[in-house]
């Protein structure tokens, strides 16, 4: 079976050119699912340290923001090319990570309140809801899902990328930042794509522990479920702010 995930650190060539790379200990599901606690423990230590950091001086957002976003973007890169290493980079992107969407909840907790566990709430929901739903088995993730989960979250990214460059020319993408009935349909596809990209997820990590790869690609799997963790949590948050404003 094909490998194949929506998420670009989980791609087929990251796991099977080290299909015999590596003779010992392997890669497991259990295995990945406590690094995957791990490094959500961390997300939520400098999480809480960025908010309070907002709530002290709400001018300390910004840099924040900057040191975690443009921090974990390139320790996230540095893992992709390097898997090996994710031992040491899953944790330091986890990190950054927290400092990043610390301050942005902050931000939005402070123009809505109670939206940051409303969010919590429904990332936690969909995440056990689909991993019940994939376990069951009434999810079945066939050649024909994957590529078309792969092609919407591509398209989505592809939209972010014009939108973020067009900021500084003045552009703007309609509806795709505005709580009208058009933007929160939307965030709502946005949303669904996020959360199918879990599913993709779930299989490509036990597909990859069944060929038994090496051990240290547990922090890599986790890593990877996080990256998608974080955008649906985001998109959510993105989605109930919408709907706070209307």
């Amino acid at each position: 079976m094909s490998l194949r995930s929506g998420n670009p650190s989980l791609k087929d060539e990251a796991f099977e050119k080290y299909n015999d790379a590596e003779t010992g200990r392997t890669m497991t599901i259990q295995g990945t699912v406590n690094k995957t606690f791990i490094l959500v423990l961390l997300v939520l230590a400098t999480s809480v340290y960025s908010w309070n950091q907002f709530l002290s001086n709400p001018n300390s957002a910004t840099p924040l923001i900057l040191v975690g976003a443009i921090g974990s973007l390139i320790v996230a890169l540095v893992t992709i090319f390097i898997p090996k290493i994710s031992p040491f980079t899953a944790p330091v992107y986890a990190l950054l990570e927290g400092l990043f969407i610390g301050a942005v909840s902050a931000r939005y907790e402070a123009q809505f309140g109670g939206i940051v566990f409303q969010a919590v709430l429904l990332t936690i929901g969909v995440l056990l809801s689909l991993l019940l739903a994939y376990k069951s088995g009434l999810i079945n993730v066939t050649q024909n899902f994957r590529l078309g989960v792969v092609a919407a979250t591509g398209a989505i990214f592809l939209v972010y990328l014009v939108s973020f460059i067009g900021g500084f020319f003045g552009f703007e993408i309609p509806h795709l930042h505005e709580a009208t009935p058009l933007g929160i349909a939307i965030s709502v596809v946005i949303v669904i794509i996020a959360a199918l990209n879990l599913v993709l997820d779930f299989d490509f990590i036990e597909n990859a522990s069944a060929k038994q790869v090496p051990k240290y690609f547990e922090w890599y799997g986790a890593f990877g479920l996080l990256i998608t963790l974080v955008w649906l949590y985001l998109e959510i948050l993105r989605l109930l702010s919408k709907l706070r404003n209307r």
